[in-house]
């Protein structure tokens, strides 16, 4: 299944009731060896048997999520519901060991990404046209929850370079943002922050509606290979 499918499934399972606080619980607060911090829960995809492994480690003085993929893919998700401009400012670390060979996030047959971090943005019915309310409809009686409106998605890309944006592979509500590509910085920590509002304005034309989830992603399904990194602490806060 082609990783822009998952991307979709992504956002359907992303934009569900709100954690108990309105903040991104970090990987550094548990313990390596054990159960991921509270709130960060597995995401697995239909007709995908092979799931990517994420496991809490210490990397130097750093305790981070390492994420593995071999012909797999799976995320780990956050879910949480407050409004964009109290928690505008995405800030994340990560490093990565192991690029999908012959991947490339523009590209539907070979959409794998060794470290994916999406933002996602809670749905408001009203705003929907009839045919997007007939798709509204169906996917929360499938998944027993309303999907998002919408979503960002911050990638490194195996085929490019940072800097372009364009639309998911299969769906124009997600906006794909390469922040890293190809091999020049493997093996390197490497901090990030962006201005989901101003992404959001960018990708969309409007102002966004409150954002129900944060999640990351290693996969190498679509391609067959192998893909490997570590994600440090995901956060929003205010500018």
């Amino acid at each position: 299944l082609a990783t822009g499918i998952v991307a979709a499934v992504l956002l359907a399972s992303a934009g569900g009731a709100a954690a108990q606080a309105p903040q991104v619980v970090p990987f550094s607060q548990g313990t390596p060896g054990t159960a991921l911090p509270a709130g960060w829960t597995p995401l697995t995809f239909p007709r995908i048997a092979s799931h990517t492994r994420y496991a809490l480690v210490r990397d130097g003085d750093t305790v981070a999520v390492r994420a593995e993929a071999v012909g797999s893919a799976s995320g780990l998700t956050f879910r949480l519901v407050v409004p964009a401009a109290d928690a505008r400012v995405l800030r994340w670390r990560w490093k990565v060991d192991r690029l999908p060979q012959g991947a490339d996030v523009s590209k539907q047959l070979v959409d794998d990404a060794p470290a994916r971090v999406y933002v996602t943005f809670q749905h408001d019915p009203a705003r929907l046209a009839p045919v997007e309310r007939i798709v509204y409809e169906t996917t929360r009686a499938l998944y027993g929850e309303a999907p998002p409106h919408a979503g960002l998605m911050y990638v490194w890309d195996t085929a490019g370079t940072a800097g372009p944006t364009f639309w998911n592979p299969y769906t124009k509500r997600v906006r794909t943002i390469v922040v890293e590509g190809g091999r020049a910085r493997l093996g390197q920590w490497l901090a990030y922050e962006r201005d989901v509002v101003a992404d959001y304005r960018a990708a969309f034309g409007e102002d966004p509606p409150p954002i129900s989830g944060v999640a990351i992603m290693t996969d190498a399904d679509n391609t067959g290979d192998r893909a490997s990194a570590w994600f440090g602490d995901v956060s929003l806060g205010p500018k």
